[in-house]
């Protein structure tokens, strides 16, 4: 048999301008590149604990669980899911876009009683409907998605965690498209659970899902801990409740794994905890608040751009995510043949839609090491290119000029340096 010559991985130099992934911070990159260590050196194990208080910051929280899932965003979901739902247990799931309607997917596959509120793509759900639906079925968990970058639409929280405590249901939040982009704030806001990834406003590569639970989160998932036959010792203490149905996402045995048990689970991926730690020293360098700004800057000069160019924007201004801007495509424009000019023209990527909004709009993002001033102005020029192209009537130079007015006006002057 012939082995095919393939040749060294050389991509594109792509601006990914989409709703993620991203460019990745070089300084990830770098971080990623160092040499691995074995899962219970001292060294690795400094660097797990090290990752751990990293992220409390990150997610705004104390909570002691706090830590790394192996596996892209979807892999915390799964995770969190999974060992906070027995089969049975009733469960309410906020779904207002592809998201929440994956949420669905998972708890199916659990066998969990799923109870929705479901809302048109593009709304978000009040507190009074939200606490309105937990009187109605009695949920033991509630589940939402944050920003769902199907919609660009961010799901409000200020009150969940206060709601939710009230009837005693568990809460889970994926924060996915929002951690390290716009305030997770997980005490504050009284949240249980809560997971993310890493490609998109994190500025790394997919591959590594951060989370964090709740003191009561965590006894409960710990009243479902049985220890796993190869590894169980005289100690073993195992929980009263039905067995997490997945040994990979066991999140009782994970949690003990990121203990000072250290109680072998899996291998660590190491590489990737290097890439998530050094996201998260990068956010904690620049500041919370000066990151969030920097994205409400990006997120306003895109929607000013784009409305200057004479297109309608997606959804309403006061739920909009900071970092993924969703706008209608004009009649008249073939969606896809802009994309294509916009990466084979000016090798900048943006985003189709999904479900009842696929083929109606583009959502175009500006997060982590992408949410920078010129990156957002060449989107927006590149984009009145193309649309001209295609026939499409622009104010030629608009976009740029509005971006730049409201990117100014958004951003602090001390923090238009614009560097990431």
């Amino acid at each position: 048999m012939t082995v095919p010559a393939f040749g060294e991985i050389d991509p594109p130099q792509r601006l990914l301008m989409g709703p993620g992934p991203v460019n990745v911070y070089p300084r990830v990159l770098r971080a990623m590149s160092a040499d691995m260590l074995g899962q219970f050196d001292p060294e690795m194990t400094t660097y797990m604990n090290q990752t751990m208080a990293l992220y409390r910051q990150v997610f705004m929280t104390e909570n002691r669980w706090t830590f790394l899932i192996d596996g892209t965003a979807r892999a915390g979901i799964e995770a969190a899911l999974v060992s906070l739902i027995e089969p049975g247990m009733r469960v309410l799931l906020i779904r207002a876009g592809r998201f929440g309607l994956l949420l669905s997917e998972i708890a199916e596959r659990i066998g969990a009683d799923i109870r929705t509120l479901d809302l048109t793509w593009g709304e978000v759900a009040t507190p009074e409907a939200i606490e309105a639906a937990i009187r109605e079925h009695q949920p033991r968990v509630l589940a939402c998605i944050h920003g769902d970058t199907s919609t660009t639409m961010t799901q409000p929280l200020e009150n969940l965690g206060a709601i939710c405590r009230r009837y005693d249901v568990l809460s889970y939040v994926d924060a996915t498209a929002t951690l390290g982009g716009m305030a997770v704030d997980v005490d504050g806001w009284g949240l249980d659970v809560v997971t993310a990834g890493l490609q998109k406003c994190m500025g790394g590569p997919p591959g590594s899902s951060p989370i964090t639970i709740s003191d009561r989160a965590a006894e409960h998932i710990f009243a479902r801990r049985h220890v796993e036959k190869g590894i169980r010792g005289a100690d073993a203490d195992d929980g009263y409740g039905a067995r997490i149905g997945s040994n990979y996402f066991d999140l009782a045995m994970i949690m003990e794994y990121w203990s000072e048990r250290r109680l072998n689970h899996h291998t660590e991926a190491t590489t990737m905890l290097y890439g998530a730690r050094e996201c998260a020293r990068v956010m904690i360098e620049e500041g919370l608040e000066n990151r969030f700004a920097r994205h409400r800057a990006a997120g306003a000069a895109m929607t000013a751009g784009l409305r200057a160019l004479g297109l309608r924007v997606f959804g309403d201004d006061a739920h909009r995510m900071t970092n993924v801007t969703g706008v209608w495509i004009p009649d008249g424009v073939n969606g896809e043949t802009i994309r294509h000019r916009m990466r084979e023209d000016f090798e900048i990527e943006i985003g189709k839609a999904f479900g009842p909004l696929a083929g109606k709009i583009w959502r175009i993002g500006a997060m982590g090491y992408n949410a920078m001033k010129h990156k957002v102005l060449l989107t927006l020029g590149a984009l009145e290119s193309t649309l001209a192209a295609e026939g499409f009537a622009v104010p030629r130079g608009a976009g740029v000029d509005a971006a730049l007015m409201a990117w100014n006006h958004a951003l602090p002057a001390a923090l238009r340096n614009d560097r990431a």
